[in-house]
């Protein structure tokens, strides 16, 4: 698969995201690691998880304990993925999503995930979500601390805007890797965030990138042009949504989720679709 690079490391152009097997909804196990396995036979080596990808108050780290039984599990050789997750977003358990920003609660987070992962120091350690409550520089600045101390490797944010961005940066002096916000054909709000990532050279990471996508393989009709495109390619709209957003800069990687092996599967197909200059014009203008 094609790769790109998120920090010092290079990846697989897509990524796979976890959390539809953890929370509400949610396949059995063995769907679940068939799933993860699937993902990296078809050689993606970026996952994406969180520490809040859980459904019951008490089982906070399930997807990433799934995660973790995979790779140990998978045949071939899992040295080379990058395992990202995320603190800072908790669940109690009555569905709800709370933020908690502390420093103090975010090291011990990343100290959590570390150890169900079974890893001496995360890959990457991403800020789930700003908290109203604590200054965002403080929260950030946990991360600075994580890796200063080797408990992480590779710092990122999660649903940042513009000036976010930038701020995280300055903490983090110069090594923010990462921003992973909402993208999707049908969510372009952070448009903004990914060119702006795209000028700084940090890997943008759209998360629910085929939102706005039913099980069909329709998006409406205000997106009549991806299904055009995918028919002419005869390809699903599913990797077109994908390759769309690879075109649209080398620091893009989408973190696709999926809770069956053919779904990831049939996703990680599109970095091998080529679009043409017009293809992904029309798309952009849809």
């Amino acid at each position: 698969m094609e790769q790109r690079s998120l920090g010092t490391r290079s990846v697989s152009a897509i990524g796979l995201g976890g959390m539809p097997m953890s929370i509400e909804g949610r396949p059995d196990r063995e769907r679940s690691l068939a799933t993860i396995h699937a993902a990296l036979d078809a050689g993606v080596t970026l996952i994406d998880t969180a520490d809040a990808y859980h459904r019951d108050a008490d089982e906070v780290g399930h997807n990433e304990e799934l995660i973790a039984e995979a790779l140990r599990s998978w045949g071939g050789d899992a040295s080379q993925v990058l395992v990202a997750t995320k603190g800072g977003h908790l669940r109690p358990g009555d569905g709800s999503w709370t933020k908690n920003g502390d420093p103090a609660y975010l090291k011990e987070a990343a100290k959590a995930s570390a150890k169900r992962l079974g890893v001496e120091a995360v890959g990457l350690y991403q800020f789930h979500r700003p908290d109203p409550d604590v200054p965002y520089a403080e929260s950030v600045g946990a991360l600075r601390d994580l890796l200063d101390e080797g408990v992480i490797q590779l710092a990122g944010i999660s649903n940042a805007d513009v000036a976010q961005i930038d701020e995280a940066n300055e903490v983090l002096g110069g090594r923010l890797v990462s921003v992973q916000n909402q993208f999707s054909p049908a969510f372009r709000s952070s448009q903004g965030e990914l060119e702006h990532c795209a000028q700084l050279g940090i890997a943008f990471l759209p998360w629910s990138p085929l939102g706005g996508i039913t099980n069909a393989g329709e998006l409406g009709s205000r997106h009549a042009a991806f299904q055009e495109v995918a028919d002419a390619h005869g390809v699903s709209v599913q990797q077109v949504a994908l390759a769309w957003q690879l075109a649209l800069a080398p620091v893009v990687l989408p973190i696709p989720g999926a809770s069956r092996p053919q779904s990831i599967t049939d996703s990680a197909r599109a970095a091998e679709l080529a679009l043409s200059a017009d293809e992904v014009a029309k798309l952009s203008e849809a």
